[in-house]
């Protein structure tokens, strides 16, 4: 990886407010000139940058629920040969989910991966669960979820990247 400048920093995080910024808007607000941004976001782009993302208001896409879940799975597919045919088996199932958002292994009090993932409704999420159940159950001990209502009052700082911006 090429050695960032103090600037792509400078680039990066205003990247992070607002994607949609021109090279020749962010010239400006940084002042530098517009050909050098054009420059470092290309190298942030090959190197930093994993894509740009729109983050929809989901409650009025009509997704009701996120959902976090958290898998504890049986011990005796710790076994190299196991691990593998288990390992293989769940990464073809969540990437077929088109739901969940983000999964992956964990550590923490009795969970070893979670998903994160959003439903239009409970019983959207109830038959999500019930597949998942089917599919994978085999290989779990437990599954704990947090039921997130998207559409509702207590929801006090909706999900935004812009906020990271803040921690620079």
């Amino acid at each position: 990886m090429e050695n960032l400048k103090p600037i792509d920093y400078e680039i990066l995080w205003e990247l992070v407010k607002n994607s949609r910024r021109s090279d020749r808007e962010l010239a400006k607000v940084l002042g530098i000139s517009q050909p050098t941004v054009t420059r470092r976001r290309t190298v942030l782009e090959k190197e930093l940058i994993d894509g740009y993302t729109a983050i929809p208001k989901w409650e009025k896409l009509g997704y009701e629920i996120l959902a976090i879940t958290f898998v504890k799975i049986k011990s005796q597919i710790a076994s190299k040969k196991e691990y593998e045919i288990t390992r293989k088996k769940g990464l073809d199932w969540l990437m077929g989910q088109p739901n969940i958002i983000m999964a992956g292994a964990c550590r923490g009090p009795g969970a070893d991966s979670f998903m994160i993932s959003i439903h239009r409704n409970y019983s959207d999420y109830d038959d999500f669960m019930r597949n998942y159940r089917l599919e994978l159950g085999e290989f779990v001990n437990d599954i704990q979820s947090f039921l997130i209502n998207l559409a509702g009052k207590e929801l006090l700082k909706p999900l935004s990247f812009k906020y990271l911006t803040k921690t620079k």
